[in-house]
C-alpha cells in the first residue's frame, strides 16, 4: 500500500490536482477583482454614483449608499455559513453579486485618489500579496495560532473602521491602515497554508472541492482588497 501511494503516477496526479485547484482559486479571485474594479470605475466615470447615491437636494450621501456599503458584509456571512447548502451555480451567482456590491461601495476611491496612485498602490499590493502567499504555501511552520490572532485583529480593525466612518478621525484611520497592512499580509500567508491543506487532501473531491476553491478565491480576494485599501490610505496622497 505504501509503495502505491508513493508511486510516481500517484505523485503526478496529486501535483496535477493541486495545480488545478489553485488555478481555480486564482481564477475566482481575479474574476472578482476584475468585476469590482470595472464596476467602481464605471460608476465613477459615468456619473451613476452621483445619480444613485447622492441626494440632489442636500448634496450629501443618501442612505442607499450605506445599504450598499454594508450589504456585502451580510452577503459574505451568508456565503460562508451556508456554502455547503448552496449549489455551485447559486454560490457563484452570490459571489458575483458580492463583487458587484463591493465595487459599487468602493467607487469613492476614484474621487479621492488619482489613477496613478491607484495603479501604483495596486502594483505594491500585488507584490506584497504574492510574497506572503508564496511564504504561506512554502513554509513548514504551522501558522494556525498566528492566523487565529490575526483574525481577531481583523474583526477589531473592522469594527474600528465602522466607528471611524462616523468619527472621521484621520489619526485613527492611519492607525487602522498601518495595523491592517500587517494583519492582511499575515492572514494571506495563513489562508494559503489552509488552502494547500485542502488542495492536497484526498478526502475532498467533486463539487465540494470546487466549492472550496471558490471559497478560497473569495477569501484571497477579500484580503487583497483590504490590503489594497490599507496601503492606498498610507501611500496615496489625497487630491
Amino acid at each position: 500500500m505504501r509503495e502505491f501511494i508513493d508511486s510516481p503516477l500517484q505523485q503526478s496526479r496529486s501535483a496535477a490536482d493541486v495545480k488545478a485547484f489553485f488555478s481555480n482559486v486564482y481564477a475566482y479571485m481575479f474574476m472578482a477583482l476584475s468585476i469590482t474594479g470595472l464596476v467602481s470605475w464605471y460608476m465613477a466615470s459615468s456619473g451613476l454614483f452621483f445619480k444613485w447615491f447622492v441626494n440632489p437636494v442636500t448634496g450629501g450621501i443618501s442612505p442607499m449608499f450605506y445599504v450598499v456599503v454594508f450589504s456585502p458584509l451580510a452577503l459574505v456571512l451568508l456565503i460562508q455559513s451556508r456554502y455547503h447548502k448552496f449549489s455551485m451555480t447559486n454560490l457563484l451567482l452570490l459571489y458575483v453579486l458580492y463583487a458587484v456590491l463591493l465595487g459599487a461601495s468602493l467607487t469613492t476611491i476614484f474621487f479621492a485618489y488619482s489613477m496613478g496612485e491607484l495603479a501604483t498602490t495596486f502594483l505594491v499590493t500585488a507584490g506584497a500579496f504574492g510574497a506572503m502567499a508564496l511564504l504561506g504555501y512554502t513554509t513548514s511552520v504551522d501558522l494556525s495560532k498566528m492566523g487565529s490572532l490575526l483574525y481577531m485583529a481583523f474583526i477589531g480593525i473592522f469594527i474600528a473602521a465602522i466607528v471611524n466612518m462616523f468619527l472621521g478621525s484621520e489619526p485613527l484611520a492611519y492607525l487602522i491602515s498601518i495595523i491592517g497592512v500587517f494583519v492582511f499580509t499575515g492572514l494571506t500567508a495563513w489562508e494559503m497554508q489552509k488552502l494547500k491543506a485542502v488542495a492536497t487532501s484526498p478526502e475532498i473531491e467533486g463539487e465540494e472541492r470546487n466549492k472550496r476553491a471558490l471559497m478560497g478565491g473569495l477569501m484571497l480576494y477579500i484580503l487583497f482588497v483590504n490590503l489594497f485599501l490599507s496601503l492606498l490610505h498610507l501611500l496615496g496622497g489625497r487630491d
